[in-house]
C-alpha cells in the first residue's frame, strides 16, 4: 500500500525516515491507539505492509486505517485495494549488517557529573557501576554519526557476551532519554533479549521496562526494555522461569502490556502475575523495595 499517498490525499501528519522516531523503510504518524503519551510511535513498513506501534503492538492494517480515517470496515476495504494500485516510487533500502559491535566514541569509567546523576536519583553510584559495568560519555561522542554525548552506557551482555548497549541521557534535555546502539552494530537486536544479569537469575524473576528498573529491584530482575515485548522476549522468559512477577509503570498502556504479558506467559504454563506500583520502579524508595522483594521471594 502507498501509505505516504495515503496520508497526503487525507491531510494526515507523518513522517519519514531523517526524523527520530522513524528508521529506514518505515512510515510514523501519532498511534491513535494510545491513550495519553503524544509520538509518531505508529510505524507502517513499506517493505513487508504492516502496521506496529513502538508502544502498543501490532495492528491489523484493516483496523488502523479504518480508525485513522474514521470510516467502515467495509470501505476501508475499497480504500486499500486503491492505494495497493498505486505504484510507490520510494526506493526501497536493504540494511545489510556488516559493521561490528562497539561503543560510541570516548566511553570511560562514570565522571563525577554521571555519578550525581545517579545520586540524585537515590542510586549508589559506586555499586551500579560496578555492579552493571557502566560506562560514561562525556561533551563529545559519536558512533556511526550518531551523537551519545552525556550518556550513561549499559552494556547488554548475554551468554557472557557483549552484544549490545543502550544510552541514558544525564541533562534530562535530550528528547531521547533512552538511545540504543545502532542497528548494524548489535551483534544481537536488543529487542532479542532481556536486560539483566543472566547469572543471577534463578526460577523466579521480575520483569520490569527499563535498565533503570532493573537497577533499582537487583540482580533478580530482568527488563525488555520498553512495554512492547517481542514474541522472541516471550518466550525467552518462559524458557528461563517458571514463575514471573510483571511490574510496569501505572499509567493505563502500560497495564494493559502487562496484563497481556502475564496472559501470554500463563499460556506457556509460567505462574505469571502482576504486581502494581505508584509511578514506576526505578523511582521506588529503598524501604518499598525491600518489602517488594520480600513479598516476591
Amino acid at each position: 500500500m502507498n501509505v505516504t499517498q495515503l496520508y497526503i490525499d487525507y491531510n494526515i501528519e507523518f513522517k519519514t525516515e531523517g526524523h527520530k522516531h522513524c528508521r529506514p523503510n518505515w512510515v510514523n504518524m501519532p498511534c491513535p491507539f494510545c491513550q495519553g503519551n503524544f509520538g509518531y510511535h505508529l510505524g507502517y513498513n513499506e517493505i513487508e505492509n504492516y502496521y506496529y506501534c513502538w508502544r502498543c503492538g501490532y495492528h491489523s492494517t484493516i483496523e488502523t486505517v479504518s480508525e485513522i480515517l474514521h470510516i467502515s470496515k467495509k470501505e476501508t476495504y475499497i480504500v486499500i485495494k486503491q492505494y495497493d494500485a498505486i505504484i510507490s516510487s520510494k526506493k526501497v533500502i536493504v540494511k545489510i549488517k556488516k559493521n561490528p559491535f562497539k561503543f560510541p566514541s570516548n566511553c570511560e569509567a562514570l565522571s563525577a557529573n554521571h555519578k550525581k546523576y545517579l545520586e540524585k536519583r537515590n542510586f549508589d553510584s559506586v555499586e551500579l557501576e560496578k555492579l552493571w559495568n557502566l560506562k560514561g560519555t562525556g561533551v563529545y561522542s559519536k558512533l556511526d554519526d550518531i551523537d551519545y554525548k552525556h550518556r550513561i552506557i549499559a552494556p547488554f551482555y548475554w551468554n557472557n557476551e557483549v552484544v549490545t548497549f543502550q544510552g541514558r541521557d544525564i541533562t534530562n534535555k535530550h528528547p531521547l532519554k533512552y538511545m540504543a546502539c545502532p542497528e548494524a552494530r548489535e551483534t544481537i537486536h536488543h529487542k532479542h533479549i532481556l536486560y539483566g544479569n543472566q547469572k543471577e537469575w534463578s526460577d523466579t524473576g521480575i520483569c520490569v521496562e527499563g535498565i533503570t528498573d532493573v537497577w533499582r529491584l537487583g540482580i533478580k530482575a530482568f527488563a525488555t526494555l520498553g512495554i512492547k515485548y517481542t514474541s522472541k522476549q516471550m518466550r525467552l522468559i518462559a524458557k528461563t522461569f517458571k514463575r514471573v512477577a510483571v511490574i510496569f509503570d501505572d499509567e493505563s498502556q502500560a497495564i494493559k502490556q502487562a496484563n497481556k504479558l502475564v496472559a501470554d506467559l500463563q499460556f506457556r504454563n509460567v505462574d505469571a502475575f502482576r504486581i502494581d506500583i505508584k509511578g514506576d520502579p526505578g523511582s521506588m524508595k529503598d524501604d518499598d523495595v525491600k518489602h517488594l522483594l520480600n513479598q516476591i521471594f
